[in-house]
């Protein structure tokens, strides 16, 4: 039992190094003070306030931040439709055909799709007029297509473990379907619906192929902006970008950590107190 515990621990030890020691090392460097990245020159803060002057890669930040933005939140109310519909319809007219398609995104290369939504939009301008142009929308529209499966799996699995008799109840009271949803189910799933919505956010910031596909002019995106720059060697300006993100993604996720646990601690000692009071009637 020691060994294999001993095992488990130095497989888990070396899983978080090989996962976290690469952004340390972005890190540490994005401090460097010299051109070469491969070469320290000491400590040094002017890549950080060099970034105040590269408008182009501040503004591929806040245009790929601004698009993660608007992903999370449809992403987070489609996938929730579309799970709730699987998961709360079990009978229904092309289901598997539905189901199907919910999930298809997943499974699909990232280049069939982002070539698929390239002829789409441009099928549509020429039938319809729009969009007149590939920019932020459409790159907002290919995020959301593929993120809200991500979202759709997540509810689904939560919609699955809840305790239907609350709402049952709920609605015997009088409460009609859309009450009952929004202040009942939703509470419950909300756990669900921040942790597919801060992924969708992950994934939307993170794309890369998609977004060359669908993007137009003056529609660069911080991946995009990277992976041109990094094809002429890493800039220092690229480190300290990226720990700034590594930052504040770090801090949202803290935080969201720190608001589900305290959520979690008022529901258990709501639970208590209703036991406690229900054993002192008895």
């Amino acid at each position: 039992m020691n060994k294999r515990f001993s095992f488990s621990g130095c497989m888990l030890v070396a899983g978080l190094l090989f996962i976290y020691v690469p952004m340390l090392i972005l890190v540490l460097y994005s401090f460097n003070g010299s051109r070469l990245v491969t070469v320290w020159g000491g400590w040094s803060l002017k890549w950080y306030a060099g970034l105040l002057d590269n408008s182009q890669l501040m503004g591929a930040v806040l245009r790929s931040l601004e698009i993660a933005l608007y992903t999370a939140i449809a992403a987070t109310a489609l996938g929730t439709l579309a799970a709730f519909v699987l998961t709360r319809i079990p009978r229904f007219r092309g289901r598997t055909l539905f189901g199907g398609l919910v999930t298809a995104p997943l499974v699909m290369p990232d280049v069939i799709t982002g070539l698929s939504l390239l002829l789409l939009f441009v099928a549509m301008a020429q039938l319809i007029g729009w969009p007149a142009e590939r920019g932020l929308l459409t790159i907002w529209i290919a995020h959301t297509t593929f993120c809200s499966s991500y979202v759709a799996v997540v509810v689904s699995a939560r919609l699955r473990e809840l305790d239907l008799s609350i709402e049952e109840a709920a609605m015997d009271l009088g409460a009609r379907p859309w009450k009952v949803f929004f202040l009942i189910t939703v509470p419950m799933i909300a756990p669900s619906l921040a942790a597919g919505g801060m992924m969708s956010f992950a994934l939307s910031l993170d794309d890369l192929v998609l977004a060359s596909f669908v993007s137009g002019p003056g529609a660069t995106t911080l991946p995009m902006e990277v992976f041109s720059a990094v094809r002429l060697g890493v800039k220092p300006e690229i480190n300290a970008v990226a720990s700034l993100i590594l930052l504040v993604v770090s801090l949202f996720t803290f935080l969201a950590w720190f608001f589900s646990h305290r959520a979690e601690e008022r529901r258990k000692r709501a639970i208590l107190q209703a036991m406690e009071e229900m054993v002192k009637e008895h």
